[in-house]
């Protein structure tokens, strides 16, 4: 049970709403959300958050040193570390192009990391 309002800025959208939340005995209540989705978003950030990861690998054989790279779909924040601590032991080698899956099921989360730049190879 929390026992401070909590404040969430969404970003669901461009509005960017600050989200007071706070706890009762029936659950969440909620003031400052412009629609649902905010009420969405912040009763998930609350209860279990979770975050796209985005970082960079080396790539070998190629025109850039490196390639951006993200999570497929958001993992839960607590195991944001671990993600990083696996991608810091990737090298691929190119081409590599956007959307092209550098690592299946990263830390055992069901998640695939893609790459979000082309790397073209170069001779």
């Amino acid at each position: 049970m929390m026992n401070d309002d909590i404040e969430v800025t969404c970003i669901m959208c461009p509005l960017g709403c600050k989200i007071h939340v706070k706890e009762n005995k029936e659950g969440f209540q909620m003031t400052g959300a412009a629609c649902k989705n905010g009420e969405e978003y912040a009763t998930q950030e609350i209860n279990s958050p979770k975050r796209i990861v985005m970082s960079v690998v080396p790539c070998r054989h190629s025109n850039i040193s490196t390639v951006a790279v993200k999570t497929a779909k958001p993992v839960p924040k607590e195991v944001v570390h671990q993600v990083m601590k696996e991608l810091a032991n990737i090298v691929v080698d190119a081409p590599v192009h956007v959307g092209d899956v550098i690592i299946k099921n990263i830390a055992g989360l069901n998640v695939d990391i893609v790459a979000t730049r082309n790397a073209e190879r170069i001779q």
